[in-house]
């Protein structure tokens, strides 16, 4: 059999051979085999997460896994996310780990307002509710979302007007904007 050089990753792999599995001892070399499998895949800690989350109001909105096996994962709600809810799901995808294995970092975090929209579900859940939307070609829209659809979201647009000290909103008509033309939303903090 022809000898196997593989270059040395900063990721822990495994490195299978047709069938057999190669030991830390016959890894050393300087060719990358063509097969290499993460060890933790964001598909599987996507898959636990909804397992866990089934059943309530709460979502996954984004699951990443660097390759240094730091795992994000993102989590909305039609009502609210609590610290409870975060280290609850922690635990549960933890659970299905083993540190003995592979070394990771994990984190759940909440959606917030801070992150912008990235599904359906989302731009549902603030209907009624003040959003500001960058679209493609760069131009910025804010207003009361009043419809979110598979396909577009309708927005009654107001601009702000600055009087002396105060601004005023003037509320303008509604526009339908394709999913497709929106670069970003958010929702509008107020205080």
């Amino acid at each position: 059999m022809a000898a196997l050089q593989i270059l040395v990753l900063p990721v822990q792999v495994r490195v299978l051979v047709g069938q057999q599995r190669l030991n830390e001892n016959e890894m050393e070399g300087t060719d990358v085999p063509s097969f290499i499998e993460k060890m933790i895949s964001e598909k599987q800690i996507k898959q636990w997460a909804e397992e866990q989350l089934k059943g309530t109001d709460l979502f996954v909105v984004h699951t990443k896994v660097s390759n240094d096996n730091a795992i994000h994962v993102v989590i909305d709600s039609d009502t609210s996310v609590t610290i409870e809810h975060c280290m609850a799901l922690s635990r549960y995808i933890e659970q299905h780990l083993d540190r003995d294995k592979e070394d990771f970092e994990l984190k759940v975090l909440s959606a917030g307002l801070e992150f912008p929209f990235s599904m359906l579900r989302q731009y549902q859940k603030y209907v009624g509710k003040r959003i500001q939307v960058k679209l493609e070609d760069g131009r910025e829209k804010k207003g009361i979302l009043q419809e979110a659809e598979t396909g577009h979201i309708v927005l009654q647009e107001e601009t702000e007007k600055k009087y002396k000290k105060t601004i005023k909103r003037i509320t303008g008509g509604s526009i339908r904007i394709p999913m497709d033309d929106i670069k970003q939303a958010r929702a509008v903090i107020e205080f």
